[in-house]
């Protein structure tokens, strides 16, 4: 099974979610996805609608919401704050992998985008220094507009919530 970047994205930011979150109470079976990877193992039948429901349902869980409006009201809140963060680069901007490119080297590394990807291929094929300057000024400037999303995500959030459930989502990582 070809794995896409969503897929993988998706995985890197689930997986961070739950190490760097505080989640902590999760079902077993939870905890045994997190550790050994997606369901079915390397290569398995990983599917990211399913891991992301059962996300959303733990977080539910976790707000105590009961009434299914208020719970739809959340839920799309939580959802921008997540995509607003994957377009960000992830939780707090920290990248996995080594080195440019990540494991290995190659390619670009995850939640980069198109600024990233221009970054990475300026140092691949060793371009000059005014180059790589503008590049990397691209990508900041790209960095600074979806850090500003985010933070305008997680005010959205924040401002549907109890502070019961604005405490549990600055502990699950989705609010500073």
């Amino acid at each position: 099974m070809k794995t896409t970047p969503l897929t993988k994205a998706l995985a890197s930011l689930a997986i961070t979610a739950l190490v760097f979150s505080g989640i902590g109470n999760l079902s077993n079976q939870s905890v045994a996805r997190a550790q050994n990877g997606p369901p079915g193992g390397p290569g398995g039948n990983f599917d990211p609608q399913q891991f992301r429901q059962m996300m959303m349902d733990r977080f539910r869980e976790q707000f105590e919401v009961k009434d299914d409006d208020e719970w739809k009201l959340i839920q799309g809140r939580i959802e921008k704050v997540m995509e607003a963060r994957q377009a960000a680069g992830g939780f707090g901007g920290m990248r996995m992998g080594r080195g440019p490119g990540g494991p290995g080297g190659r390619g670009p590394m995850g939640g980069q985008g198109p600024e990233g990807e221009a970054l990475q291929n300026a140092l691949e094929s060793k371009a000059s220094a005014d180059t790589i300057k503008a590049k990397l000024a691209q990508l900041r400037e790209a960095r600074k507009v979806s850090q500003a999303k985010l933070e305008q995500a997680q005010e959205d959030l924040r401002k549907v919530l109890t502070l019961r459930q604005e405490a549990t989502a600055v502990l699950a990582g989705l609010l500073k």
